[in-house]
C-alpha cells in the first residue's frame, strides 16, 4: 500500500466517521434547531463531490472514505429539512 493511500484512508476515516456522532443524537432527539441546514448542504454536496472523485480518479481510500460519511451527513440533511419545513 502507497504512503498516499495510507494517508488517504487516514484522513478519510476521520472526516466520515466525524459525522456518525452527530447522526446519532439526530436520530436519538429527533431534534435539529441548532443546525445550520446552509452549511450541512455545503457539507453534503462537498462530501458527494470528493466521492465522485474518487470514483473517477479510482482512489479507493477517497471514494470509500466519502461513500461513508454521505450516510450519516444525508440522514442530517434530510432530518433537517424535514424539521424546519415539514412540521405537522
Amino acid at each position: 500500500m502507497a504512503i498516499s493511500e495510507i494517508i488517504g484512508l487516514a484522513a478519510g476515516a476521520c472526516m466520515a466517521f466525524s459525522q456518525f456522532p452527530q447522526a446519532y443524537l439526530v436520530y436519538k432527539t429527533k431534534d435539529t434547531h441548532s443546525i445550520s441546514l446552509l452549511m450541512f448542504s455545503i457539507l453534503t454536496a462537498g462530501v458527494a463531490l470528493w466521492f465522485v472523485c474518487g470514483i473517477v480518479t479510482r482512489f479507493w481510500p477517497m471514494w470509500l472514505s466519502n461513500g461513508i460519511c454521505l450516510l450519516p451527513s444525508l440522514y442530517v440533511l434530510y432530518m433537517t429539512v424535514k424539521n424546519k419545513y415539514f412540521k405537522p
